[in-house]
């Protein structure tokens, strides 16, 4: 049987990872450099603006990584159950409401680390989100999270 699939550009993530998911599946990378020069440090793709669901497997996924998050903020008009705070994993993790626009996503760790994702929209196309993703997580990168979303994809 022939392998039909064609191959994926330099970069951007096999389509196999954009398979249909649930809510509650992260979707994420984060950059791999540690220079944090980038104005983003990585991107994520949540699958509805269901806010309950979606930020408890993402916390456990960035805790595992970057280790404990204290606070998150995002943009509450963007989202739906927006609380005051989330009890993940034993742990109180506070929610800021803050103008950032719902294509962002500013994460703390520890007192005063922060991270910044760009916030893919659920309903945005496998193609589109994996060429979003890629360029957010590149250590140069200068362009805001509004501007990935709306950049052509290459030809």
């Amino acid at each position: 049987m022939a392998h039909t699939d064609t191959p994926t550009p330099s970069g951007l993530l096999p389509d196999a990872v954009h398979r249909v998911v649930n809510p509650g599946t992260a979707l994420l990378r984060l950059e791999t450099t540690r220079s944090r020069e980038g104005v983003l440090d990585g991107a994520w793709w949540p699958r509805s603006r269901d806010i309950a669901a979606e930020l408890p497997t993402l916390i456990s996924v960035l805790t595992e990584h970057l280790g404990p998050i204290t606070r998150v903020g995002l943009d509450a008009t963007a989202w739906r159950g927006i609380t005051t705070r989330l009890l993940i994993d034993g742990r109180v993790v506070h929610l800021d409401s803050f103008p950032v626009g719902d294509d962002t996503l500013l994460v703390t760790r520890g007192d005063s680390d922060h991270f910044s994702l760009l916030v893919v929209p659920p309903d945005t196309t496998a193609d589109a989100a994996r060429t979003a993703m890629a360029r957010a997580v590149h250590a140069d990168n200068t362009t805001p999270a509004a501007q990935l979303l709306v950049a052509p994809l290459p030809g």
